[in-house]
């Protein structure tokens, strides 16, 4: 059971402690964004499984039933989470540019059933080829809290949204075949690159695989009758701020019109989330390996494996779309050079026009679905190709190592659904258009060269002093050596560029002939003021003469799309730096009399060289990144735009001592 207690301190003007995100010094204030939290989890197993041998086949049969018993609470901005742009905003207490908070959590009930089987047939055709044949099976039933989608039925149109029990998936089988050849040519090429059926083998292999949809997926889209998530809507450049005191006057307050809704236009209006039948995720993976041995203790590997993610989980606002779009009067040109005012006043569209139109597509906007619904489509997909080799001492005269070379090239559209990363947004930056998300996956390494190794040192090992042999033989010492190429970031303006509610996933503007790895701000084009007030002042809004931008450094790479401009970078183009790095271990063994046990005493050197690597999470791991301020690596015109340095930890030596008993 894991339980995050609610903080019980104040904040002056509102009911409870909100969080408070300050964009331009990259700082967060207030507790932990979704406390309070519980989860307990109760399962209850019933597993058997069964070999039977028959002749040349090896038959094996098993099955998993699982009952979950599982309540559980996590709401994301309970309190509320509030996001200016910059320090002076939050100060004089106006509107923010991002406010959001979820009210009237309720217990969430995770209980279901899950069923596993599979059944496979071992099949040895002959001593230098057995075929692997088997098939799972995988059923998971909707947790019962999302079988409460039907509460809110009173808001379904046909042929739009049904808000009924979403259905399981049923027929969720899937293959798997391999085999394992040791090549047995008695003469020629073949047989001197083979060599003997004990020297070689070929496999070969293709699987398909489900994976499990998690409680998470559900609990953040649950009906309005449980729970309801409230927007403060966003500001933009050239209109005025809007409700001042915003924060003393209590900010988003927690009421919530749940329950018992029984007007369906009301339920229409407070429905922010839609959950669909189940699509189970699933992997399809093949590969080929080629394995020999040469002279007696080495073994080289080739092998090829790919793989691909289809139905992954993405998160979506299925109703709404960007205001900004590709065509004609779609959208604000950005210049790189200074046009003439004359030019700036032949251009048409201002923001207040683009403005104007609804962010809500017009089937939903009629039906009454007026906030943005959210949704987990698995419309996701995922392509692996990797190409190795390796090749394996194995231990002899006190040594063994291994050396391996990767390429491989991981593409997605949906790198991250529930949570946005340092690198990549969790939203796709059009709701309705996912191919332009199709890039290199920030989880992308291209290249990986590592090499370990072990040696006993020889001095004292066979001494036949019994004190040098005790105290300076036996020693080992060990290390591995990893070279790999660095992760991708997604470039981001940090506006909400396309207008459709939602900043965060909004990317930049390529400058083909900028240089390599710089980007800029814009500043606004206005068109010449055309009617005025008595005083002689614009009697016209900044939106209403903002017509273009103006890129401040027209040699960057990556030029800001201004509110209302058109972005037209892919994810992942911001390559980060690569690893370079060496650990190394020695340790020395005491024997303690004539049995098995011994004392082990040793030390270890991370990053050995103390080698600064400013890489995201960490050399080895995959521990997230505590570093504030990370938000700037990838957003344009920032002081720490693309200097690692100013972002990430360097990585430094950490040498650790340890004494150990093995018995």
């Amino acid at each position: 059971m894991q339980r995050i207690p609610a903080p019980d301190f104040t904040y002056p003007g509102l009911d409870t402690f909100p969080n408070i995100n300050l964009d331009d010094l990259g700082f967060s204030i207030g507790p932990d964004s979704v406390a309070p939290q519980f989860a307990i989890e109760n399962s209850y197993q019933i597993v058997d499984q069964a070999t039977y041998t028959l002749g040349g086949h090896a038959l094996k049969f098993g099955v998993d039933w699982r009952n979950i018993i599982s309540p559980q609470s996590f709401v994301q901005r309970q309190r509320g989470e509030y996001g200016y742009p910059n320090l002076d905003l939050f100060l004089r207490d106006v509107q923010p540019s991002f406010g959001e908070r979820t009210v009237g959590a309720s217990p969430f009930y995770g209980n279901q059933h899950l069923f596993y089987g599979f059944v496979q047939d071992d099949w040895k055709v002959k001593p230098t080829f057995t075929l692997n044949l088997g098939v799972n099976y995988v059923y998971q039933q909707v947790p019962h809290s999302a079988r409460l989608q039907t509460v809110n039925e009173i808001a379904s149109v046909p042929g739009l949204l049904t808000f009924s029990e979403p259905k399981a998936q049923k027929k969720n089988f899937a293959p798997r075949v391999g085999l394992a050849y040791a090549p047995d040519f008695q003469t020629g090429l073949l047989h001197k690159i083979f060599g003997t059926p004990e020297q070689s083998s070929i496999r070969a292999s293709f699987a398909m695989a489900y994976d499990t949809v998690v409680d998470n997926l559900y609990i953040l889209s649950l009906p309005p009758q449980l729970t309801q998530t409230i927007d403060v809507g966003t500001n933009f450049p050239g209109t005025p701020l809007v409700t001042p005191n915003f924060l003393a006057n209590g900010g988003i307050p927690p009421n919530f019109s749940g329950g018992a809704i029984t007007d369906p236009a009301e339920a229409r209006a407070a429905t922010s989330a839609f959950i669909p039948d189940q699509q189970v995720p699933y992997s399809l993976s093949w590969g080929l390996t080629i394995q020999r041995e040469f002279h007696k203790n080495y073994v080289l590997e080739l092998r090829y494996l790919g793989s691909r993610g289809i139905h992954l989980p993405t998160q979506n606002r299925m109703n709404v779309q960007n205001r900004v779009f590709d065509g004609p009067g779609g959208f604000l040109p950005t210049f790189l050079s200074t046009p003439s005012q004359a030019t700036i006043d032949k251009l048409s569209t201002s923001l207040a026009d683009i403005q104007n139109r609804s962010n809500i597509l017009p089937q939903f906007e009629a039906a009454g679905f007026t906030s943005p619904i959210t949704a987990f489509l698995t419309n996701g997909s995922s392509t692996y190709h990797a190409g190795s080799a390796s090749l394996t001492k194995r231990l002899s005269n006190g040594l063994q190592f291994s050396a391996a070379y990767t390429w491989s090239h991981l593409i997605d559209d949906s790198t991250a659904e529930v949570f946005s990363t340092v690198l990549s947004p969790r939203r796709v930056q059009d709701f309705q258009n996912q191919s332009p998300e199709r890039a290199d996956s920030a989880l992308d390494h291209r290249q990986r060269f590592v090499i370990s190794s072990l040696y006993d040192l020889p001095f004292f090992k066979n001494s036949s002093n019994h004190f040098a042999h005790s105290v300076f033989g036996g020693v080992s010492v060990a290390g591995t050596l990893t070279f790999e190429s660095g992760e991708k970031a997604t470039v981001l303006s940090g506006l909400d560029s396309n207008l459709n509610g939602d900043p965060a996933p909004d990317r930049a503007i390529i400058n083909l002939a900028g240089v390599t790895d710089t980007s800029s701000l814009v500043t606004s084009l206005l068109r010449s003021c055309t009617v005025f007030n008595s005083d002689g002042s614009c009697k016209l809004s900044d939106a209403e003469r903002i017509v273009g931008y103006l890129a401040t450094n027209p040699n960057a790479q990556y030029i800001q799309a201004g509110v209302g401009a058109l972005s037209n970078a892919g994810r992942n183009t911001l390559q980060l730096p690569a690893i370079n790095n060496l650990d190394f271990s020695i340790f020395k063994n005491f024997a303690i009399g004539e049995g098995t046990k011994k004392i082990q005493l040793r030390a270890d050197f991370y990053n050995a060289f103390n080698h600064a690597q400013y890489v995201p999470g960490s050399v080895n791991g995959v521990e997230p990144i505590t570093s504030t301020g990370v938000s700037q690596i990838n957003t344009v015109g920032q002081s720490d735009f693309n200097v690692a340095s100013h972002v990430f930890s360097s990585h430094p030596r950490v040498i650790q001592l340890a004494l150990r008993f093995d018995f």
